[in-house]
């Protein structure tokens, strides 16, 4: 029977799904009720006592750093833990978030593993006979599926990231993107992160609802419904990390062994400001 009371507080209905599951699966002994921005989290947290709080930073309506500073300045909050869940990993967020009293940092994207670690050093005592999960039965699944692009040896391929693609790729089951597509011009680049590596990419096509990009394979690689942030240069010197999962994965030759393999990441973010932000970097280059 759940004894612990915890709130996790991102606009992405995806992340929350992603932390929920985690929580079902690893710690039957918390309760999770979830909010989708820090104003939402504010009148929770007013009218029910929580026990850990994991929360995103960019948000709509209020931040995630602003809700933390909110909270530290409740009574009743000063001590409850805190941990920052988000795409901003540099170090002058880390250390804003320090100042203003957080308890941890974890970054997007996150694996299962990652984050009950982070739950298990949160709560520390409270828990009890607890191990991290590593993965669920159905992402083993999905990852032995999509390792089928991936496992075969290496040959030479030209550099030009353009061979015709093959079909009948691994797919997310979704809804088609509903914004129309843009081919982009010449070669614009994106860095992708997942939970244990990151892909420098070539992006090929952008709608405000999903990139599609080129990769050269690596020895860790991405599974269907992995999540992802990808990192577009949308004006000089300013980077747009937009929360996402894989949505699908091709060969990029009829060859299984190709050297390169095309991934649609689907976006999940409802913030405004980085639906702005896409659609500047849409703008600069098609």
């Amino acid at each position: 029977m759940a004894n612990i009371k915890a709130l996790v507080v991102d606009d992405a209905s995806f992340v929350r799904d992603l932390v929920k599951r985690t929580v079902r699966n690893g710690f039957p002994t918390i309760a999770l009720d979830e909010a989708i921005n820090g104003k939402k989290a504010q009148a929770m947290l007013s009218r029910t006592s929580y026990e850990l709080i994991l929360c995103d930073w960019e948000m709509p309506e209020m931040s995630g750093i602003e809700l933390l500073r909110w909270v530290r300045q409740q009574d009743n909050y000063k001590d409850v833990p805190f941990v920052m869940v988000t795409s901003r990993g540099d170090k002058s967020h880390v250390v804003e978030a320090i100042q203003e009293g957080v308890t941890d940092y974890l970054g997007k994207p996150f694996s299962a593993e990652q984050l009950s670690n982070k739950i298990i050093k949160a709560l520390g005592k409270k828990l009890k006979g607890v191990s991290p999960p590593t993965s669920t039965p159905l992402q083993d699944a999905f990852k032995q599926s999509a390792s089928i692009l991936t496992q075969a040896g290496k040959k030479s391929v030209a550099p030009g990231l353009g061979p015709e693609e093959v079909s009948g790729g691994q797919t997310a089951n979704s809804g088609a993107a509903s914004a129309k597509s843009v081919e982009l011009k010449g070669q614009n680049f994106a860095e992708v992160r997942f939970a244990n590596v990151t892909l420098k990419c070539v992006v090929k096509s952008v709608s405000l609802t999903e990139v599609k990009v080129i990769s050269k394979r690596e020895t860790e690689f991405p599974g269907i419904l992995d999540a992802a942030v990808v990192d577009m240069e949308f004006e000089p010197g300013n980077v747009a990390r937009l929360n996402g999962y894989v949505h699908q994965l091709q060969a990029v030759e009829k060859r299984q062994d190709t050297d390169f393999v095309s991934i649609i990441i689907r976006f999940v973010d409802e913030d405004p400001e980085k639906i702005e932000h896409l659609s500047k970097f849409m703008a600069r280059f098609s």
